[in-house]
């Protein structure tokens, strides 16, 4: 995987860019065992199940899809865990491959992936 960045990035951006290239060598989804990928905006909070060896989503939730109540962020993020793990046992899929996305696992982060497992993922 490459390092896609500009020039002109922040510092915080190429270290997280970094981060996420050295998690993506290791973490790899497969039918069996997906991967659940993380992506988090300022506003937004996004979580997908994806099949690397065919490249396809086979899940995917958000706080612009969950209907979350006007709130504090880590309570959206938890909505958005509950929702990727219902998501996800509605297909037969149950075990995953957390990849936290370059983030660090606290905060919004880490209560999603809370969620998704009190919501019946493994991983």
């Amino acid at each position: 995987m490459r390092l896609n960045y500009h020039n002109k990035s922040s510092r915080k951006l190429k270290s997280r860019a970094k981060k996420r290239v050295r998690i993506r060598k290791r973490v790899f989804g497969t039918p069996e065992r997906p991967r659940l990928s993380i992506f988090r905006s300022a506003n937004h909070i996004y979580a997908q199940v994806i099949d690397d060896t065919s490249g396809k989503t086979l899940a995917a939730a958000s706080t612009i899809t969950v209907k979350a109540k006007d709130g504090k962020a880590k309570d959206t993020a938890a909505t958005v865990g509950a929702e990727i793990a219902k998501l996800a046992l509605q297909k037969k899929i149950s075990d995953v491959v957390f990849d936290r996305g370059g983030y660090l696992y606290h905060g919004r982060i880490k209560a999603l992936a809370d969620a998704a497992r009190e919501g019946g993922l493994k991983f």
